[in-house]
């Protein structure tokens, strides 16, 4: 395959090639989603040793349970008509802070933990494509660890674990449905600092760095995303209060956190499955808090139970729901795997090269 993009207003459409079609119907497609969903979900519990939970789908505002990811992006917010005070709520970005405050309120112990489906909404996505889409669902998850857990060598040995499931679940998926290519997985996944991954490609961008080493490697986690690199950029934004990016793990380096990404050929692009990381202690909070002018935040509910030592320690993240089936059922856009909103011009692109919106 030769894939080439497709341009349009605040948005673009990578094509794998001209003579790209799915394998699969829309019909088939569905009950391939059900299976992988089923499947994956069921083999990851059992392996991280996760109980399911049900989840909220808004939470209250200035409860400090939302997600604000980067800072500036606006969650959908609404009135609760039944509700007299404190009655705004928000659509979640994510559960990532949420998901501690359920691991004391359930009564969790270390290592155990709790998974979700969870339902977001991001209307302030600014650039559409194959990956990204307002609508986003994905698994949850949260584990407790102990304090003396809080290194770099459980980070990677989680790392291991969740990988496992996911290469073991791509060779199912292969065997069951006979026109799917080979499975595309290495057996081992690769770990590189942001800041070694710099150094190796410093005249190229995070996004060309991670097509690099993945196209490299096949599959790849980056360690250390929210922190500056030498060039003064982070890799990656992240969040102040859930992820420790701060904590130094050897060698100058800092960051318990990272992405899993994986090459895709069927884009010839990297491609993200998970964001995750040990979570911050009342120490890395409030550095990071200060660090991005954002200690007004103490004063919410959930920095409050963090701060004054109420929450467990724990590692957690997501895994994307609709980006394991576009991957494992080698489909060129996740619309093709989940309902969302599209613009009318990515439509349009999407029906004349044979890839199949939902």
């Amino acid at each position: 395959m030769t894939p080439f993009e497709k341009m349009f207003p605040n948005g673009k459409v990578i094509i794998p090639d001209e003579k790209y079609r799915s394998d699969f119907t829309v019909r088939e497609t569905e009950s391939a989603i059900k299976y992988i969903k089923d499947t994956f979900q069921n083999n990851f519990a059992l392996e991280m040793n996760l109980k399911r939970v049900s989840a909220p789908i808004a939470v209250l505002q200035n409860t400090g349970m939302n997600d604000y990811l980067s800072g500036w992006e606006k969650p959908v917010s609404f009135n609760i008509a039944s509700i007299n005070e404190n009655n705004h709520a928000e659509i979640v970005h994510s559960l990532a802070k949420w998901k501690r405050n359920a691991l004391k309120e359930y009564g969790f112990i270390s290592g155990e933990g709790l998974y979700t489906d969870m339902n977001a909404l991001r209307p302030d996505e600014p650039f559409l494509d194959n990956l990204h889409s307002v609508y986003v669902d994905q698994w949850d998850w949260e584990r407790i660890i102990a304090e003396n857990e809080r290194t770099l060598d459980v980070l990677i040995y989680i790392v291991k674990k969740i990988y496992t499931v996911i290469m073991k679940i791509e060779q199912e998926v292969c065997n069951k449905y006979a026109k799917l290519a080979a499975p595309f997985l290495p057996h081992d996944i690769f770990f590189i600092h942001s800041e070694e991954l710099e150094e190796m490609y410093p005249q190229f961008s995070p996004r060309e760095r991670e097509n690099k080493i993945c196209q490299e490697k096949g599959a790849v986690f980056i360690i250390g995303i929210g922190a500056n690199l030498e060039n003064g950029q982070p890799h990656d934004a992240r969040a102040t209060d859930y992820d420790d990016w701060i904590t130094e793990t050897g060698r100058g380096k800092r960051g318990l956190n990272g992405d899993i990404l994986v090459w895709n050929p069927v884009l010839g692009q990297a491609f993200e499955l998970s964001s995750m990381g040990i979570r911050v202690n009342k120490e890395s909070l409030l550095r990071q808090l200060e660090l991005k002018n954002e200690m007004h935040k103490t004063k919410q509910y959930f920095h409050q139970r963090l701060i004054q030592g109420e929450l467990p320690q724990s590692i957690g993240g997501g895994i994307g729901q609709s980006r394991l089936c576009m991957f494992y059922l080698r489909k060129a856009h996740i619309g093709e795997v989940q309902a969302s909103i599209w613009p009318k011009e990515m439509l349009e692109i999407c029906q004349e090269h044979h890839i199949k919106i939902l």
